[in-house]
């Protein structure tokens, strides 16, 4: 964390005026370095921070770390929340990781180590199911370069702030302690996408759940609401006016609950609700307004977008 100058004093040292030194002090950026063990988990580590919006760097160079750091405090682009994968794969530059981790310290940058470890035995068994060699192996056995990761690392280990040891742990329990480990706030809602579509074009291929509106009546034969959308207020009023149609909607997000808390449970993030009607302009529009605006009243994280609004 970059240190501020004292409440009473500007940086050039001279005394500041007290409606400066009420002014809220920006949020320092989060800075997360992954490292451990080849075949413990980095990777899926790194997915899950990457879905949880850090910005996040594979395979980095030690002497990188500074420099984004350095652009971090400073503001460019953007970036809060940095998560940089640094290990054994950068050889040679893997051993100034512990000169860069003080010089960061001096600095002023805080950071935290996230280190990811399991047994000789499972990472033997995780190299051999993929048929690849570990990348400290050389001429030698799997486990030769274990062991001549486990010393290199030892340092390293022993100033983790977080360890976690996969052995016995699945991809969707690693996610979840990942996320514990890092989250500071609330858990992280469900992203949910509500996407109105037309039958005739084709169902969307990445639709996690059909809802097919075809039981109500087609605005299209009204002729005042033709020409309309489901967005203009008079076809929303008459679709969502349709005996059934309230009852449907109120049921079907009682239904889901159970299902939107286990995806989450399952480390699902993402679920796309596809509500369907025959050419994607009227019913299935109005509804999947009315289903997002409920979703997000519910506490949940939501986009509707209508793919078929606009084709003839």
């Amino acid at each position: 964390m970059t240190s501020e100058p004292a409440p009473d004093t500007v940086p050039n040292g001279i005394p500041a005026l007290d409606e400066q030194a009420t002014k809220p002090v920006p949020t320092a950026p989060e800075v997360l370095i992954i490292t451990g063990m080849s075949g413990a988990g980095r990777t899926r580590a790194a997915a899950v921070l990457e879905d949880m919006d850090w910005y996040v760097v594979d395979n980095l160079p030690a002497q990188m770390l500074s420099h984004l750091a350095g652009m971090m405090t400073h503001g460019v682009g953007g970036v809060r929340r940095l998560a940089a994968v640094v290990d054994v794969r950068g050889r040679e530059f893997f051993a100034d990781l512990t000169p860069v981790l003080s010089s960061l310290r001096a600095a002023g940058t805080d950071y935290q180590i996230l280190f990811l470890d399991a047994s000789d035995e499972v990472l033997v068994r995780r190299y051999e199911s993929v048929r690849r060699p570990h990348p400290l192996q050389g001429e030698g056995r799997i486990l030769d370069g274990i062991a001549a990761e486990r010393e290199l690392l030892a340092s390293v280990r022993e100033r983790a702030d977080i360890l976690i040891d996969t052995s016995e742990t699945s991809v969707h329990e690693l996610a979840r302690e990942v996320r514990a480990a890092v989250q500071s706030g609330p858990d992280e809602a469900l992203r949910v996408n509500v996407l109105s579509f037309g039958f005739k074009y084709g169902i969307p291929l990445d639709a996690d759940h059909v809802v097919d509106m075809r039981f109500l009546a087609n605005p299209f034969w009204v002729p005042e609401l033709r020409h309309l959308t489901g967005r203009d207020a008079a076809v929303r009023d008459y679709v969502l006016g349709l005996p059934g149609a309230q009852t449907f909607i109120e049921r079907y997000l009682d239904a889901l609950e159970p299902v939107l808390a286990g995806y989450l449970g399952e480390e699902k993030r993402y679920v796309t609700i596809a509500v369907g009607c025959t050419g994607g302009k009227h019913r299935s529009v109005a509804v999947s307004e009315a289903i997002g605006a409920a979703l997000k009243e519910r506490g949940h994280r939501v986009t509707v977008t209508a793919r078929d609004l606009g084709k003839e």
